[in-house]
């Protein structure tokens, strides 16, 4: 059964994404989240005091990754499904590793991590997004968190790129 979360269609929710902290939590990723009401954490988190600087924010709802594997991160799950704002969003932290059929499922919004490549693409109706990496940067690659602002019908996901 889908978390609930207020389903005042009428209701902006901006909903903060960040993944692959590594246990490095940059002031400029918590500066990028500070208007959300809500933040997912789609894995490798790396330390609980990532958690415990993102609540400061706002509520958190985190999975965790191939990477968190400290007892801390034992009680986390492997992915999560959550309805906001009459939307299904469904986390997982490697894309890959996705068993289901989205559309089947009527999910709308998929949202990932581990590649640590920021992403927003819709594929047979589905929008895909995953946030990049906000922890250590990974070759040449951006470090980033992203935004998924759902009001009425309409989603719109945008990338943050951290100036670091």
């Amino acid at each position: 059964m889908p978390s609930r979360s207020p389903t005042n269609k009428n209701r902006t929710h901006v909903i903060g994404l960040i993944s692959d902290t590594h246990g490095l939590m940059r002031p400029q990723a918590l500066a990028a989240l500070q208007d959300v009401q809500l933040i997912i954490h789609a894995g490798d988190i790396g330390a609980p005091e990532v958690l415990r600087d993102l609540k400061r924010i706002a509520p958190i709802v985190a999975i965790k990754g191939n990477n968190d594997r400290e007892d801390w991160a034992k009680s986390l799950p492997d992915t999560k499904l959550l309805k906001i704002n009459g939307k299904k969003l469904y986390i997982i932290h490697n894309i890959k590793e996705l068993d289901c059929d989205p559309l089947a499922r009527e999910i709308q919004v998929v949202i990932s991590g581990h590649s640590h490549m920021p992403l927003i693409a819709k594929r047979d109706g589905v929008l895909y997004v995953n946030p990049g990496s906000a922890g250590p940067r990974r070759f040449k690659l951006p470090v980033a968190v992203a935004k998924l602002r759902i009001y009425g019908a309409h989603i719109r996901p945008q990338i943050i790129e951290l100036v670091i």
